[in-house]
């Protein structure tokens, strides 16, 4: 899938000129902060877990760090991430990419409450050198998010 099937899927929205790729890579946090000069929470950084029969997408701001215990209680399973070769199988988008657009239907998005705190995020488009800005209404839409979800640690509320 990768970057040209998420432009595929905001021209739908008429939003894939908002999609922007970079010279640089972006495929981390720190590295997507630099590229889009702007602070490493406001990448919205998108992980991806084992379940029985796939996976989920949590997609939390670039400080969170998953909290085991919350995360079990929200999900009724341990918080195991894909091993890296399983990610482009079952997502379609490259580790340093995933995102929660233009992915198989099967595959519950959730976002975390820590993204809330900013008016606007930016995920990865399915490439390690690419972003979209949006609201957190927006990222929540275009994600199909399933819901809001609460199970990250160490960020700090605004």
């Amino acid at each position: 899938m990768g970057i040209e099937a998420v432009k595929e899927y905001f021209r739908t929205f008429g939003l894939d000129s908002k999609v922007r790729e970079f010279e640089v890579s972006s495929a981390t946090v720190l590295l997507a902060a630099q590229a889009l000069d702007v602070n490493p929470e406001r990448i919205a950084k998108t992980l991806s877990f084992k379940k029985e029969d796939g996976c989920i997408l949590v997609v939390t701001a670039g400080d969170a760090k998953i909290d085991n215990t919350k995360f079990k209680a929200a999900f009724s399973m341990k918080a195991t991430m894909l091993a890296p070769a399983e990610v482009s199988l079952l997502v379609g988008h490259p580790i340093g990419g995933v995102c929660p657009f233009a992915i198989p239907e099967n595959i519950p998005v959730y976002l975390d409450d820590s993204l809330k705190r900013f008016e606007t995020v930016f995920p990865a488009c399915g490439s390690g050198n690419s972003a979209i800005e949006l609201t957190c209404d927006e990222l929540f839409r275009y994600a199909k998010g399933r819901q809001w979800v609460d199970v990250c640690k160490d960020w700090q509320q605004l």
